[in-house]
């Protein structure tokens, strides 16, 4: 196969931890040519969708290659997306209207039979955070809005309470408000930017200390095992990015449940990689854009995530 991977700057990559390095580690170690590009070297032109494509080969397989990258890189070349086999797209967020316009170029590319994963207008439609109102039988008491009054209602009812916006990834701007509502009043006034952007309040869930847990679903199958993002001493984000510890775990029955109910839902929708953030047993987040985790739990249970990904893509490829 022809794998192109739509991410961010290859030099920019934590190959220690990097979900897209172990994917393309995966495809290469299976045969496949693996190609990179970013957002802004695509174009509608002529009627069709391009993009400045270039191969990469890892420096392991590379002839001469300079070990001081993990990779080497060929000159790259405006080829329409129908050309690969599959593209795999990796672009993490802010999504802003340049992700948006992404998704629209890659929609067109489409319908011109390039085969993309996941597909764009799923991720368009699943708004990572706001994508649990749809299964609201598995999540904690949650309100999003703008407005100050029902904000301020929300906390009054649960007392105990997190704070976010729509649009962060990483743990960025979650703020949690305990029963004292201590700077409930400027908190609003800051995520909300006086009123004029909506944001999302849930029920704080202690359970939080176990950890976020992400758990992957690949193809609408269930990965066994879940990283437990368990928060440093006096945070409440268990993100990653956010100084959290990362500890593989299997799933709880109730993870299982839920994952279980979710990942056929959600491949049927043209979702191919989700990861579900669930902190005891509620459903918070719903990861469609770029889903890592990968190296974490293969590093510690041994369950290789990258050759159950790469497994899938080849069994749809062949469908």
């Amino acid at each position: 196969m022809k794998i192109a991977f739509l991410a961010d700057p290859l030099a920019d990559f934590k190959i220690y931890k990097d979900s897209t390095y172990a994917m393309m580690v995966e495809a290469a170690k299976r045969g496949h040519t693996i190609y990179a590009f970013e957002s802004q070297h695509m174009a509608y032109e002529n009627g069709v969708v391009v993009a400045d494509v270039a191969q990469v080969i890892l420096t392991s397989e590379a002839e001469g290659a300079e070990h001081a990258s993990w990779y080497r890189i060929g000159a790259a070349s405006s080829q329409s997306l129908t050309a690969f086999d599959a593209i795999v797209v990796r672009k993490d967020p802010p999504f802003n209207m340049e992700y948006v316009y992404t998704t629209y170029l890659l929609e067109i590319a489409q319908a011109q039979g390039a085969r993309i994963f996941n597909k764009p207008e799923a991720v368009r439609s699943h708004n990572e955070k706001l994508a649990i109102a749809q299964f609201p039988q598995f999540t904690a008491p949650t309100l999003v809005s703008s407005d100050e009054a029902r904000l301020r209602a929300f906390h009054q009812t649960h007392q105990d309470i997190i704070l976010k916006p729509l649009d962060g990834m990483g743990g960025a701007g979650i703020v949690r408000i305990r029963s004292d509502g201590m700077n409930l009043g400027s908190v609003i006034e800051m995520l909300t930017l006086n009123g004029s952007r909506t944001i999302m309040a849930q029920r704080f869930i202690p359970e939080i200390a176990q950890g976020d847990k992400r758990v992957l679903l690949i193809a609408g199958q269930v990965v066994p095992f879940s990283l437990a993002r368990i928060p440093q001493a006096g945070e409440v984000r268990g993100n990653l990015a956010a100084g959290g510890t990362g500890v593989a775990q299997e799933l709880t029955a109730r993870e299982r449940v839920v994952a279980e109910a979710l990942a056929p839902i959600l491949f049927a929708r043209g979702l191919f990689l989700v990861g579900l953030d669930m902190i005891g047993g509620y459903l918070t987040e719903v990861n469609v854009t770029s889903p890592t985790c990968f190296q974490e739990i293969f590093q510690q249970t041994g369950c290789n995530v990258a050759e159950m990904f790469m497994q899938s893509l080849e069994k749809v490829h062949t469908s």
